[in-house]
């Protein structure tokens, strides 16, 4: 569910693919520069939905960009997105010239269903997504991946358009994928946090585009970059913004390169060195402002992070703030300081990976924070995918750009970290059809690693760099081939979720009305704590406490697992039964574990770690509590 499709990019293509499976109900939804036969073996459904967004937002109009009334991707999202859950192998795939190599999706022999709910206004209609829901259910999708969603405040579970379409797609067995947010590295600031559902943050990977800049005393600074053309390789004169702020414009903002804050005069022809500052954090806001006025190029310092935001059809390299400082010592000790950048290249293996992306929105939930969000993490940094060319035509078209429309793209979100996990998704649901989308939830959770690939804990690129904990990753960094026997599985059935809601305290005619079932539940909190999530998450903890979890035995028959818990800072941690014992009549087993608190003063958010071992298999659940003191403490005298 994205902004459609471009049907003609290889990664589409249905070499070797089989006849969709007799179950399928979806149909090809024709319309502006799509009909059927741009479904084929691979593309098996394609629909849009339009009139929801009209009701809302109003009619599409030409000023509102190049867009398509059909399936057809105008934006480019949809089409990265699906390539990279579900693309075929194409060889050579490339974003000029850089990222060479094979391009694949996660699942390439899964098929493929658009449902376009996006546009290229950026809106998405919540009537349109139920109604993409309820087609999609209905056509018999497997799975649903989902890289949407709005940034807190969140609406409740009960109004949210995404948390009711996709509890119904979960109550019939479907798997639903969806992205954290972009708003990190900043707490609570996770979205899509229905239990539900799978919540993906998005970490790093081990490639990056260095670009050297060369001063004129022949000292080098290296930067990252996506621009590969030619209008730099020569000495340029480098300016900082402040300096050449425009009149009644304030030194922070020029120095930022706002827009509409430089001296066009003072800025032609010139190369100009921005600081990211509180209010203007973008190297793609520079690049504009910096274009608008005939500037040569940027040099954007800024916090540092793999991620790269220079855009590509503008000389641009980010540096780190330690980088744009050397750079500002060399200009004040220089009469004529001037700078030449080389060519953006890949380098792979240079870079210590997973880390978790800057971007990345973090928990805890500020919705219903005894859920544990994200879920885990996966590749959502610089991502080479398949991309809608039509989006870049009005860019291309301008006189500043003289270039070919592109069919690969690299990008960065969440929304690229979905697609990952949707891919493991459907390789997993291959391998283990009857499992339920809560099973293999808990597969991948328990089994994901808190490790980079050398083996050091892994670190959350923020202010500043931290040890990564289960508020930047859920779980952990997503391990595919460990998910696949996770020896322990924590399984839900739908009537928790509703039982869940009552919990929440909503009231029993809304939680009908989203949920079209009626389930006797109390509304007891314990249930919040109970719920059977491959995780353990205790907001509040005033002395002590006790939660409950259940195991299904998907491992060897006869199997005996032992705990071993990793407690939180400050707490006593106790588990009961420790020793687990499976045979063939004992396939479930129910296990509780107590919390004490060590503190008597108001406490922070603390993780740890519970352990079920084989000898074999390591099945591990995240472990996070807050301590908190009595309420009335706080209370007026």
């Amino acid at each position: 569910m994205d902004t459609g499709i471009w049907p003609e990019s290889e990664s589409f293509k249905d070499d070797g693919m089989g006849k969709f499976p007799s179950r399928w109900k979806g149909i090809c939804q024709e319309g502006n520069r799509f009909n059927r036969s741009h479904c084929n073996r691979k593309i098996i459904g394609a629909r849009w939905y339009i009139k929801g967004y009209e009701a809302e937002f109003g009619k599409l109009s030409p000023s509102d960009g190049i867009e398509f009334l059909s399936p057809r991707d105008a934006v480019g999202h949809g089409t990265h997105t699906s390539s990279t859950a579900s693309g075929a192998e194409v060889k050579n795939a490339n974003f000029r010239g850089l990222a060479q190599g094979i391009a694949r999706g996660g699942a390439p022999s899964s098929w493929l269903a658009i449902y376009k709910v996006c546009w290229a206004t950026g809106g998405c209609s919540s009537a349109d997504l139920l109604a993409a829901f309820d087609d999609a259910i209905f056509d018999g999708v497997d799975i649903i991946s989902a890289s949407l969603g709005s940034p807190p405040p969140l609406s409740t579970y009960v109004d949210d358009a995404l948390a009711i379409g996709s509890f119904h797609a979960v109550a019939r067995g479907i798997s639903v994928v969806c992205s954290a947010g972009n708003t990190g590295p900043y707490p609570q600031t996770v979205i899509n946090t229905a239990p539900w559902v799978m919540t993906v943050a998005a970490s790093t990977i081990d490639r990056d585009f260095p670009a050297v800049i060369t001063l004129g005393n022949n000292q080098t600074v290296v930067g990252q970059s996506f621009y590969t053309g030619r209008g730099l390789n020569k000495f340029h004169p480098i300016v900082y913004g402040a300096d050449i702020a425009a009149t009644n414009i304030d030194g922070t903002s020029a120095g930022s390169c706002d827009l509409e804050t430089l001296n066009a005069t003072l800025a032609r022809g010139k190369v100009i060195l921005c600081f990211q500052s509180r209010w203007q954090r973008s190297a793609a806001i520079a690049s504009k402002s910096v274009l608008e006025i005939n500037g040569a190029g940027v040099i954007f310092a800024q916090f540092p992070t793999k991620d790269v935001s220079c855009p590509w059809s503008f000389p641009c390299v980010q540096v780190d703030f330690e980088a744009g400082t050397s750079l500002l010592t060399y200009m004040a000790a220089s009469r004529k300081p001037v700078v030449k950048f080389s060519f953006s290249k890949t380098v792979i293996g240079q870079q210590l990976a997973p880390e978790i992306a800057y971007f990345s929105s973090r928990g805890p939930s500020s919705l219903s924070p005894s859920v544990l969000k994200p879920d885990i993490a996966a590749p959502g940094v610089d991502i080479l995918a398949s991309w809608s060319p039509a989006s870049s035509y009005k860019l291309l078209n301008s006189p500043q750009t003289k270039a070919s429309p592109f069919n690969f793209k690299l990008d960065s979100g969440t929304s690229m970290a979905c697609p990952h996990i949707s891919g493991i998704v459907a390789l997993l649901k291959g391998i283990h059809p009857k499992w339920s989308p809560a099973a293999i939830k808990s597969a991948l959770v328990t089994t994901a690693s808190m490790k980079d690939e050398y083996g050091q804990h892994t670190v959350a690129e923020g202010a500043p760099h931290k040890q990564a904990d289960p508020f930047d990753y859920g779980g952990g960094h997503v391990d595919p081939n460990k998910a696949l026997d996770p020896g322990l599985i924590y399984d839900i059935k739908p009537s928790d979720y509703v039982c869940f809601l009552y919990a929440m305290g909503y009231n029993s005619t809304a939680i009908r009305l989203m949920t079209r079932v009626h389930t006797p539940c109390h509304k007891s909190a314990k249930f919040l704590r109970n719920l059977n999530l491959p995780s353990i998450t205790l907001p509040e903890l005033k002395q002590r406490m006790t939660v409950s979890r259940t195991v299904t035995n998907v491992g060897p028959v006869n199997s005996i697992y032992v705990a071993r818990v990793q407690a939180p800072a400050g707490i006593d941690v106790s588990v009961e039964p420790w020793i687990l014992t499976f045979n063939s009549t004992t396939k479930k087993l129910k296990f509780k574990v107590t919390f004490c608190s060590q503190l008597k003063v108001q406490g922070r958010y603390s993780f740890g770690n519970l352990y079920w071992e084989d000898g074999i298999h390591v099945v591990r659940i995240p472990v996070v509590v807050r301590i908190v003191i009595n309420n009335h403490l706080y209370s007026e005298t």
